[in-house]
Parts: structure tokens; sequence; C-alpha cells
């Protein structure tokens, strides 16, 4: 049977003596219309998408494959072959571990007491966790210079508190990048805990009490799961972060505490190897979706996220 002949058996909706559509013919003409609606709606999102990530990272790719004799993976090879990078990536991820722990044990009770205090007191909870939002992260590093360093405040309350005897270590070293760092990080970890704990029905909590539980079993058996999905996103919100952040570890860390980051930084300014910069990022990059995959393979990321 030819199409011809196909397409003069099918109603023409234009035609007043065609045969009405069906429903299943109407709902799938408008499902049609809707699809088309939603891509011209998308169409300068998926623009975006494509001219701000897609392509940057098609440009690193090749970059990373670029020597000067030509197309190789030398760049990649490098990576894997010295210890210099072997060191920046443990370095890194040490510290990106160590600063998503810290902001969990210190983010936590903020955002709980954010979470259950009303009106003005949960105001003022919250501004001080927005606040340093409003100053530059360079000023708030400068700031954390002047506080650690040998004669600064820290050391020298300290040592007027008879806690020590000598000033402490604490600049140009992995200790002060962890402070100044954990400073930064500390509000990603904060908001995202408040806002799951906020839906927590105190319901739940006067319930089991009334049961007969104690408090820390209370919170340990009904509290504490039902935050998990907001410890995990402001976790891999801190980790991912950490990852990538550069002023602060610059600052702190006086040159001697080299994450990846200023590792791409000094490939491309000291050596103009554009090459090595992008095979490093990509690697990163890479290690990231790792992760991700990973985290998604025990709990779904839709679920984390709030998306489900």
């Amino acid at each position: 049977m030819s199409n011809a002949y196909l397409a003069k058996s099918l109603p023409d909706s234009s035609d007043p003596l065609a045969p009405p559509l069906t429903s299943e013919h109407a709902l799938a003409r408008e499902e049609r219309k809707e699809n088309t609606s939603m891509l011209l709606l998308l169409t300068p999102a998926l623009v975006m998408v494509v001219v701000l990530l897609i392509m940057p990272l098609c440009w690193l790719a090749f970059q990373s494959v670029q020597t000067e004799e030509g197309f190789s993976l030398a760049n990649y090879a490098r990576i894997f072959q010295e210890t210099i990078y072997w060191d920046t990536f443990a370095l890194t991820f040490k510290i990106s571990f160590m600063v998503t722990i810290l902001s969990i044990f210190m983010g936590f009770p903020i955002a709980y007491a954010a979470s259950r205090l009303h009106g003005f007191w949960a105001n003022l909870v919250l501004i001080c966790v927005i606040l340093p939002f409003w100053t530059s992260v360079l000023v708030r590093s400068y700031a954390w210079l002047v506080l650690l360093q040998r004669r600064g405040l820290v050391n020298q309350t300290l040592i007027d508190l008879g806690i020590i005897d000598q000033p402490l270590n604490l600049m140009h070293n992995t200790t002060g990048t962890v402070i100044g760092t954990l400073h930064v990080m500390l509000p990603f970890m904060v908001l995202p805990l408040y806002s799951v704990m906020k839906k927590i029905p105190q319901d739940l909590m006067q319930a089991s009490e009334s049961l007969g539980a104690k408090p820390f079993y209370t919170f340990r058996r009904v509290f504490l799961p039902m935050a998990a999905p907001g410890i995990m996103a402001g976790s891999i919100l801190v980790f991912v972060i950490c990852l990538g952040f550069f002023i602060t570890p610059e600052l702190l860390g006086g040159g001697r505490t080299i994450l990846v980051s200023m590792l791409v930084q000094r490939n491309v300014e000291l050596y103009h190897a554009w090459g090595a910069a992008s095979a490093v990022g990509l690697v990163l990059l890479f290690v990231v979706f790792l992760i991700f995959w990973g985290i998604n393979r025990f709990i779904p990321i839709e679920r984390i996220l709030g998306a489900r």
C-alpha cells in the first residue's frame, strides 16, 4: 500500500466533512504540541549549556592532547608518572575531606538551632550564617592571615590564657588552609541542613518521647535519618567546591600547600603549558564524576537533592 494512499485515507482535521478525531488522536496531538512548546522554552537554556559548558570542555579535551610534537597523550601520562601530581591530588582530597567532616560537626548544631528556634532568634542565627556571603572571600582570607599569624589574636589569646608557651604555627601550612576554607564552606553546609530540618515535623519527636524513648534514642532513630538527605547534599556541595578552591589555600597555604587548582594556575602562568593544565582539570572532573556515580549507586542523587 503506497504512502499516498495512506495519506488520503487519514481524516483531514481542516475538512469540515471529515470524521472527528478520536480521543487518542487528540491526546497525541496535544502531547506533541506540548513537547514542541517545552522544547522551544528550553532552547535558550540548552544553548547556554552548550556555549558555557560543552564547548569549553571540548576545548579543554582538545588542548589536553596537543603538544609541540602534535597529538599525544603525554600530558595524561605525566599525571600518572610524576609524584608531584599524585601528592597534589592526595592533599586536595585530604583537605576537602577534612573540611567536609568538620563542617558537618560544626554546621549540624547551628542548623538544628535555627530550625527549632522561632522569630527573632531564628532570623538572627540565619543572618549570622549568611553574613559571610556579603564579604569577599579575599577579604576573609586576609583577615585569617591577621588572626593566625605568630603574633596574631589567636596565638596571643592562647598565650595570655596560659594554654601554650610558644606561638603555634597556624599559617602557611595545612592547618591554616583547613581553618580558612572551613570558614568559607560552613554556610554551604548549614543552609541545606536547615532546609531539611525545617521540614521535619516536631510531632514525630514528641510521639517518640511519649512512647518512652530517651532523647538520644529519638535523635538517633527518628531525627538523624530524616536529616540524612541534608547531610549528604551539604557534604557533596562542600566537598566538590573544596576540590576546586583557590584563593584561601593560595593565601593561607603560603605556597607550601599546593592543591589541584593551584597546580593548574602554575602550569598556565609559569610554564604556559595549557595542555598540562587542561589534562589536570579533566582528570579532576573525571574523578568528581566517579564520586557522584559511586554515591548514586547507594543513594540516588535525586533523593539527596530533594527532586523526589
